[in-house]
């Protein structure tokens, strides 16, 4: 499995343990995942959500008036080290 995955299953996992619900999301270049915070969460459980957010290649947090507060975070794919990234049309 790579690294890059175990990394998102990783937080993922964690961030569920805080109680939190999330959509996480496969695409080609990385690995999204997002979460509802509820206004109830704990100093306690936001200490652990930025420490787990933190393990992530980027990550932030929306707040609007509407849609209340969504937590995201990504984690980056590895990027074939060989010549062919393009494709076979692409090889030098």
């Amino acid at each position: 499995m790579p690294a890059s995955r175990v990394s998102a299953e990783a937080i993922a996992a964690r961030l569920s343990a805080v109680g939190l619900a999330l959509r996480v999301q496969e695409h080609a270049r990385h690995t999204s995942i997002e979460a509802e915070v509820p206004e109830s969460l704990s100093a306690e459980s936001w200490r652990e959500v930025l420490e787990v957010v933190a393990e992530a290649d980027r990550f932030g947090l929306i707040a609007t008036s509407l849609d209340g507060r969504t937590l995201w975070a990504v984690v980056n794919k590895a990027v074939p080290a060989t010549g062919d990234v393009g494709g076979p049309d692409h090889q030098r």
